[in-house]
């Protein structure tokens, strides 16, 4: 996929290169690693793939999950049983968007009630969700 990716940490340039596949679905490749994304068969897909908006919401997920293990970590907690459940709802109007998305973590077990709430701001600050709460200027060009 050509170009040379540099893992995107504290101002870095991180690239990702996606290419036309087949039917309605692409392949993407970042940092050597390669998936492939494809839509529904009522959309015109084979459905042999997650979405890009299914890809965005679960990228948020597992970011929160991260965020949430390093916490359970740091405080010598047990990450074993830690998840994330998401649901989400596309906007009714245009433009296309994700307009809600409710994530809920599923605590290890014996999880202390009293770090409840530090660990849900732990949380709810990863990577992705405070890209979204200031998001990047987007530029779309060719080449």
């Amino acid at each position: 996929m050509g170009q040379t990716d540099v893992q995107a940490v504290d101002g870095q340039i991180g690239t990702v290169d996606v290419r036309f596949t087949a039917g309605e679905a692409y392949e993407f490749a970042v940092r050597g690693h390669r998936m492939r994304v494809d839509q529904p068969a009522d959309a015109g897909g084979a459905d042999e793939a997650p979405t890009p908006t299914e890809l965005f919401v679960a990228s948020l997920a597992t970011c929160v999950a991260f965020y949430a293990g390093r916490y359970l970590t740091r405080h010598g907690l047990d990450r074993n049983g830690l998840g994330v459940s998401v649901t989400y709802r596309m906007a009714a109007d245009r433009p296309a968007r994700v307009a809600d998305i409710r994530l809920c973590l599923r605590l290890p077990e014996g999880f202390p009630e009293a770090r409840k709430q530090a660990l849900l701001a732990v949380a709810s600050h990863c990577t992705v969700h405070n890209t979204l709460a200031a998001p990047p200027t987007v530029t779309v060009d060719t080449y």
